[in-house]
């Protein structure tokens, strides 16, 4: 990465830490649990090691953004599950956690949703779940993609376990997009400075198209300031890009 994105980087950072998103607070007690199931389970601690191979973290879609997706969705599932069995709740958490975990390794492939979902047969084979929450995993990972035709699972649990992954895979297109996911791109791409700039109209009205897809209820409420946020910091970023390359241009 050139000098000149590290440095527009280090300011789009500097620019989100002025933001507080109401999700962290108002489910912090869904975040912390969520946490502690992901770092603390077996299950969790194996997968891990598993899919390390599958992941391309200098494309933007890592360990990092997999670790993430798990936590907020295992809150978005306890956040919806005050009226459920809670054992029954703990363990959507489990599966929504592998989910995560699963859901880009075939990231880089065309149709990567679809192809990840078969793919997680042949990860999970030897381990302890049974054929309906294979089945559950399946149908998440090949849901989880935007843009796509999108039909609800007719089965409770299958449609929320899908849309929880869902909604915490898109929370990433808010700051998540200009914190870090962007930069590795960039620099994966080897783009110069004035290409990134041409591509950010386009990309910022992509990320807008995001707001009013979010599938849980809970991804309703705080999605949106998710999409807000990350288009305010995209916004400065697009900003200073210009005044980069007009300042380049200009010598």
């Amino acid at each position: 990465m050139t000098n000149t994105l590290e440095i527009i980087q280090h300011e789009a950072q500097e620019y989100a830490r002025q933001k507080r998103l109401s999700f962290y607070d108002d489910l912090s007690p869904e975040l912390s649990y969520s946490r502690q199931i992901f770092f603390d389970h077996p299950l969790i601690l194996r997968c891990s090691e598993d899919v390390l191979p599958f992941l391309n973290d200098e494309f933007g879609h890592g360990i990092k953004h997999s670790k993430n997706v798990a936590i907020e969705a295992g809150a978005i599932i306890l956040a919806e599950s005050f009226y459920r069995d809670q054992e029954r709740a703990r363990h959507l958490v489990l599966l929504t956690h592998i989910a995560a975990l699963l859901h880009d390794i075939c990231r880089r492939e065309p149709d990567h949703a679809v192809e990840g979902a078969k793919l997680t047969h042949y990860v999970l084979k030897d381990y302890p779940l049974t054929d309906g929450d294979k089945s559950m995993l399946h149908t998440a990972i090949e849901l989880h993609e935007a843009f796509q035709p999108y039909t609800p699972p007719e089965d409770p649990d299958h449609f929320f376990l899908s849309a929880a992954l869902y909604d915490a895979d898109k929370f990433r297109w808010g700051p998540d997009n200009f914190i870090t996911t962007l930069w590795e791109i960039c620099d994966y791409q080897d783009w110069p400075l004035s290409q990134i700039k041409d591509k950010f109209p386009e990309g910022l009205r992509i990320i807008e198209s995001i707001q009013d897809t979010f599938r849980t209820q809970t991804g309703r409420v705080y999605g949106p300031e998710f999409i807000e946020a990350g288009l305010e910091i995209g916004d400065f970023v697009y900003r200073r890009l210009k005044q980069y390359t007009e300042g380049a241009a200009a010598q």
